[in-house]
């Protein structure tokens, strides 16, 4: 593919020159006569391989040009500018580079060095393209298998309780989308994902007998199970990668008015992705059958967690999560991932 440039310069003889120069080396050129014009052209137009562009221009000066590209879309906003100038003043050049142009260019040019210039920043911006893209490649491949070892974590918890297969993958399903409806990024919305996954991590900790007990927990057996969150915490703290995860884990039985554990939290003292991971984990527990009681109906956990807002639940995104119960009208959300339709 031809590399495409764009120059800028109010002198039509340098345009000219320009032109020709590097049309002759094998480029592919476009050139405008003010920086205004290219603004124009941006709005419309996919973004070139490099941009060339004087400084001292009527109406726009490069500097001001390059300030407007760096608001504008992000393929535009990552093109590399190099700056045609006959000023050799020095500030000149610290502005320039301080705004983020790649080099300077000295005027009047010799025809065979900027093709060389050119030639070599094409090549310089391309080895950094591939090299972000191997970067990203990378990474997500390390992401995938991060999370492949995370869901198998996470079904070895449920697998603890023979009544909550799956919980786990539930309520990171939940937590992403109220997060998602709240506003987070794609990103954070992944990582509360996982977040959701391990929040009941700590159960490893906590004895089969006590996880699995089909009736009343006696008061130790409770307290054993309130270590939990704690436990989780100080496990999940060790991913020096993701310190979040630590704080699902550990402070999702937190309440808003301050009464939960393991801390006695209150309101925005609890992270934020702790207060989803709430509403979702209890919507959840409420949902689905448990050793002590089969899952309840719709309306008795639509009702508890409205009587929940802002004491046991953060009062936006127990709404947000009283409007996902509201358009689930078949109670199918349980048993579908949140990809899926529900009715």
């Amino acid at each position: 593919m031809v590399p495409q440039i764009i120059v800028v310069d109010d002198d039509p003889i340098i345009l000219k020159k320009t032109w020709n120069t590097l049309t002759d080396a094998g480029f592919k050129v476009v050139v405008f006569k003010s920086g205004k014009a290219l603004l124009e052209h941006v709005k419309d137009n996919l973004a070139p391989d490099l941009i060339l562009m004087d400084i001292n221009m009527p109406e726009m000066d490069g500097f001001e040009v390059i300030n407007e590209l760096q608001k504008s879309k992000a393929a535009w906003k990552d093109t590399p500018v190099i700056f045609l100038t006959a000023d050799e003043d020095e500030d000149t050049e610290t502005k320039g580079l301080s705004l983020g142009a790649m080099d300077f260019i000295r005027k009047p040019f010799v025809a065979s060095v900027l093709v060389l210039r050119v030639k070599h920043a094409v090549e310089l911006i391309g080895l950094q393209r591939d090299l972000e893209s191997m970067v990203d490649e990378k990474t997500k491949e390390n992401e995938l298998l991060f999370l492949h070892v995370v869901e198998c974590l996470a079904d070895a918890i449920d697998a603890k309780d023979k009544y909550t297969n799956g919980h786990s993958g539930r309520v990171a399903d939940y937590s992403k989308e109220i997060a998602a409806r709240y506003g987070y990024d794609e990103k954070r919305q992944e990582k509360i994902f996982m977040m959701g996954l391990l929040h009941d991590v700590g159960k490893i900790g906590v004895p089969d007998e006590v996880i699995n007990k089909p009736g009343r927990l006696t008061d130790e057996e409770f307290a054993c199970i309130k270590k939990h969150p704690a436990i989780g915490g100080k496990i999940l703290s060790n991913i020096k990668e993701m310190p979040e995860l630590a704080a699902g884990a550990k402070w999702h039985h937190e309440r808003y008015d301050g009464r939960g554990y393991p801390e006695g939290l209150a309101g925005d003292d609890i992270p934020e992705e702790a207060r989803i991971i709430a509403v979702a984990d209890a919507y959840d527990a409420m949902a689905s059958n448990r050793s002590y009681r089969g899952a309840l109906p719709q309306e008795k956990v639509r009702s508890e967690i409205e009587k929940g807002k802002g004491s046991q639940f953060d009062p936006k995104f127990a709404d947000i999560m009283l409007g996902m119960i509201d358009e689930d009208k078949d109670y199918r959300m349980r048993d579908k991932p949140m990809n899926e339709p529900t009715n």
